[in-house]
């Protein structure tokens, strides 16, 4: 009782619990939080010193009684008491710092989930102040927030490239026919190309210059003369030991990213050649929509289609996808009963 009273106070939320970055849809307002999925604590106290924006700031530069860390892994939890203190924070940053509100929370969770996986999401918003959790597959997630219409009776494949998964699937009838979850994504390439500069250049970088590489001048297809991108990096000399700058070219970072992408292609395929016939039919007219935050990667969309032949959409905004699906559900009850995971 005393819960439903509560639940009177709060607005229902919809969050997307990334690797990367966690966004949260507020019924009725769309879109008000999308941080990074980073919390920094003291390590002896357990006090929390940031999170999200703040915290990103802090990796790879605490002093030693201070920890930055990613509490998911994959896709996963793998900091439980990290994951529920970054979610009450976020419930009290879109409730104005209310403490007592007890929102409906829907949560998108990777497809390849196991039961006790689902059960430490679910545990850390109820443990975070969630009045009901619900949780729903991204790849069904982000094919309602990009528009396929997956309640018809035809085949809608999605390839969404998130941070620690990437989760591709073929859905119909408000169901999904076949899907695979590999643990590869945004940080899986982020350390293609930590190792591709240590063992070329014995030059050792950070997880955010990395990052950083990727936005500004990483591809996955020669796209003619964009070749020409270059980038200075810094790091540390892992012969001297001295701080370094280097340039790096494009060409270069397409061979650091070729192994994860490869791995991306190789499960497109696994995913076709287990499709349906009739559905498959459907996929050659339709296309494979792209979605998730390595949907940006330039020409992931051009080398899918030219390995498999079939036309390739990279989806409006690939980044809050997933979100704005769970955020649809907010609206409607019967949908979520349809998709939500049961358990």
């Amino acid at each position: 009782m005393l819960h439903k009273i509560l639940g009177w106070f709060s607005n229902d939320l919809a969050i997307d619990l990334g690797t990367a970055n966690t966004l949260v849809f507020i019924k009725g307002r769309g879109i008000v939080c999308n941080e990074p999925s980073v919390v920094a604590i003291r390590r002896d106290t357990k006090k929390l010193i940031a999170v999200g924006s703040e915290a990103k700031k802090m990796l790879g530069k605490t002093p030693y009684d201070i920890v930055a860390i990613k509490p998911l892994k994959d896709g996963v939890i793998a900091d439980f008491d990290a994951t529920e203190v970054m979610l009450k924070y976020f419930i009290s940053k879109v409730h104005n710092r209310r403490s007592f509100v007890s929102p409906r929370i829907i949560i998108g969770v990777p497809s390849g989930i196991t039961q006790v996986e689902q059960r430490a999401v679910k545990d850390a918003a109820q443990y975070a102040g969630a009045r009901e959790v619900y949780l729903v597959r991204e790849p069904m997630a982000a094919a309602i927030g990009v528009g396929l219409p997956v309640g018809e009776p035809s085949g809608n494949m999605i390839v969404d490239v998130g941070g620690g998964t990437t989760d591709i699937a073929v859905i119909s009838l408000d169901g999904v026919v076949y899907s695979k979850a590999v643990r590869v994504g945004g940080d899986k390439m982020d350390e293609a190309i930590i190792a591709y500069t240590k063992r070329k250049y014995n030059l050792m970088i950070g997880d955010r210059t990395a990052e950083q590489i990727k936005i500004e001048i990483g591809s996955a297809f020669i796209t003619g003369s964009n070749d020409q991108h270059v980038m200075e990096i810094k790091g540390r000399d892992l012969i001297s030991g001295i701080p370094k700058t280097i340039t790096i070219n494009e060409a270069e970072i397409r061979e650091a990213l070729s192994e994860p992408v490869n791995i991306i292609l190789d499960t497109i395929k696994v995913i076709l050649e287990n499709t349906p016939p009739e559905l498959a039919a459907d996929i050659v007219d339709k296309g494979i929509v792209l979605a998730g935050g390595g949907a940006l990667l330039r020409g992931l969309d051009l080398l899918i289609r030219d390995e498999t032949g079939l036309p390739v959409i990279v989806a409006e905004d690939p980044l809050t996808a997933i979100v704005r699906g769970v955020g649809k559900m907010l609206d409607e009850l019967d949908l979520l009963k349809r998709v939500a995971i049961n358990s």
